[in-house]
């Protein structure tokens, strides 16, 4: 393929889904990984680390439920009582030595303090949490989970979040979350939902 047409399908693929990896680029558009880092820096565009802190950066709500160290990943967008996404890079203190497969708690972890945080108030707790592993995780591979807050009606103190775990476009964990919150603020309406603590 022409450089320069190799140089727009990068930059499509990358402005839709900005968690894509040089790897997963190499796999998709047929050449080396140094010809994608080559690319890259031709065209201005920033490694995926450095695409993360630049999302990271913008403008988002800020956490209220719990401290921000305590979010299991890294919240690259929030809007509270709306929806939410984290990304979180499985390392070696998070698998088993002999698999190299990621103990299930921390996926988890990652879910429940991203429903937490997608709530707007001081105290949220999960109540319930009805969760499915889809398929194992990896060392080295980037988990991407995002939080939808869908509202319970008649329960203005609980909300419920579903949420949907992802490396690269598969699915791998999916939740569904109840909330308590303290406020009890939440519409019965929908778009107002509320998150938990792990």
């Amino acid at each position: 393929m022409p450089k320069r047409q190799r140089h727009q399908q990068l930059a499509r693929l990358i402005e839709e889904n900005p968690f894509i990896t040089d790897r997963e680029l190499t796999r998709q558009l047929k050449v080396s990984i140094q010809t994608i880092r080559l690319d890259r820096m031709e065209l201005g565009i920033p490694e995926l680390r450095e695409r993360l802190k630049l999302m990271a950066e913008r403008s988002y709500d800020s956490v209220r439920s719990l401290p921000l160290h305590e979010v299991i990943g890294d919240i690259v967008d929030l809007e509270l009582d709306k929806s939410g996404i984290s990304v979180f890079e499985i390392r070696e203190e998070h698998v088993f030595s002999r698999t190299g497969i990621a103990r299930g708690h921390h996926v988890f972890a990652q879910a429940n303090s991203l429903a937490v945080a997608v709530i707007n108030d001081e105290i949220a707790l999960t109540v319930t949490a009805d969760i499915r592993f889809i398929r194992p995780v990896k060392l080295g591979e980037k988990c991407i989970a995002k939080a939808y807050v869908r509202s319970i009606s008649g329960e203005r103190n609980k909300a419920k979040v579903e949420l949907f775990t992802y490396v690269a476009d598969e699915m791998v964990f999916q939740g569904n979350f109840v909330i308590f919150r303290s406020a009890g603020a939440a519409n019965s309406e929908g778009g107002d939902e509320h998150a938990d603590r792990y």
